[in-house]
C-alpha cells in the first residue's frame, strides 16, 4: 500500500485546522471545517483500499476473489451525509449571528453571551 493518500489526508487536515484557527470570518471557518472533514474521506478510503481488488459486488464472482472492503465505503458515504448536515447547521448559525451582530467576526459575538 502506498503512503501518498495518508500524506495528502494529513496535509488537508493540517491546512483545515490552520484555517480554522487563523480565520477571522465565520464562513471561512465553516469552509475550513469542511476541508478537515474531507480529509477523513481520503483517510477512510485509503485504509479500505486493496491494490488489484475488484468492486464489492459478489454476484457471479468466485468466493476467492480479492475485493475492496464495502464497510469503509459505507462509512465514507455516511461521513458525507454528516458533513452536509453539520455544514448546513453551522451556516444557519452564522446567518443568525450575522443578523444579530451585523458582522461575521467571531470576536464580535462576545456581547451575545448569556
Amino acid at each position: 500500500m502506498t503512503w501518498y493518500p495518508f500524506v495528502v489526508a494529513t496535509w488537508l487536515f493540517v491546512v483545515g485546522i490552520y484555517g480554522i484557527v487563523s480565520a477571522r470570518d465565520m464562513v471561512r471557518q465553516v469552509i475550513c471545517l469542511t476541508i478537515v472533514q474531507s480529509s477523513t474521506y481520503l483517510l477512510l478510503l485509503a485504509v479500505g483500499y486493496k491494490a488489484g481488488a475488484a468492486a464489492p459486488i459478489y454476484k457471479d464472482v468466485p468466493l476467492s476473489t480479492n475485493v475492496v472492503d464495502p464497510v469503509v465505503q459505507a462509512l465514507t458515504l455516511t461521513d458525507v451525509v454528516v458533513e452536509a448536515t453539520v455544514t448546513a447547521l453551522l451556516l444557519s448559525l452564522v446567518v443568525r449571528a450575522y443578523e444579530r451582530t451585523g458582522s461575521l467576526d467571531p470576536a464580535r459575538l462576545r456581547p451575545l453571551r448569556g
